[in-house]
């Protein structure tokens, strides 16, 4: 079941390239939100400092590294995760399920930092059917390759998978509700999509079924982040 506070839903994206920056957006959103998505702009600007800020600030952090290579190389990367704390992370389902097993089985490994949700990414949200069928040559529609990419995730014994708005309703039919579903391409309607093809607001993303809500420049890029994030937490709750 997803968390009952509006606050622990919202994930917000420090999609930024420097520590300083990801550090006034923690200062400024931490009495609001719970939870940062530290990804690979972020972290491949300042690595591990990246998590250690938003942890020492009392956040949680959802590390979105996309970790897509062989069993082992990925299962090493899952145990490194699980040291610095991290809540949640995620690997590309198209990996196999060979590879989702490993990371699946690394994270059970962990003990004192807690073992965090192993997530599969399904399908980008700034690909669209054309870009499916045309440049990686796969027939399926959208949807079929989420439900088939979450299934085998599941089967894996991973614990979600990040799937856009769209798939939300044919997910939880699927997976049911003990299956966690974390959103992005989440924009107010007033906001444009950018680089987002398969997108949403917050509410009809909340009433699909989504648990989570990744929302990154609608928030950061607002000239005030805070008010921001409030007028997308209450439109969560």
């Amino acid at each position: 079941m997803p968390p009952a506070e509006a606050r622990d839903r919202l994930i917000v994206a420090l999609d930024v390239d420097s520590l300083a920056r990801a550090e006034e957006l923690v200062t400024a959103l931490a009495p609001l939100v719970t939870t940062f998505k530290v990804g690979g702009p972020l972290f491949t600007a300042a690595g591990p400092a990246a998590v250690e800020l938003v942890r020492k600030r009392g956040g949680k952090v959802f590390l979105d590294l996309k970790y897509h290579d062989i069993p082992a190389a990925v299962a090493g990367a899952v145990r490194g995760a699980a040291r610095l704390g991290v809540a949640m992370l995620t690997v590309h389902a198209s990996g196999g399920s060979a590879m989702l097993r490993a990371a699946a089985e690394a994270a059970g490994e962990s003990r004192a930092e807690g073992r965090p949700l192993v997530l599969a990414v399904t399908l980008l949200t700034s690909l669209d059917r054309r870009a499916l069928h045309r440049e990686l040559r796969i027939p399926a529609t959208e949807e079929a390759q989420v439900l088939h990419l979450a299934q085998l995730a599941r089967e894996a014994g991973c614990d979600g998978c990040v799937a856009s708005p769209r798939e939300l309703q044919p997910l939880r039919r699927l997976l049911g509700r003990d299956w966690v579903v974390v959103t992005p391409g989440i924009r107010p309607e007033a906001v444009a999509g950018d680089d987002q093809a398969r997108v949403a607001s917050p509410e009809a993303a909340i009433a699909a079924g989504a648990d989570y809500l990744v929302v990154g420049r609608p928030i950061t890029a607002a000239p005030d982040p805070a008010k921001a994030a409030a007028g997308i937490l209450e439109a969560i709750r």
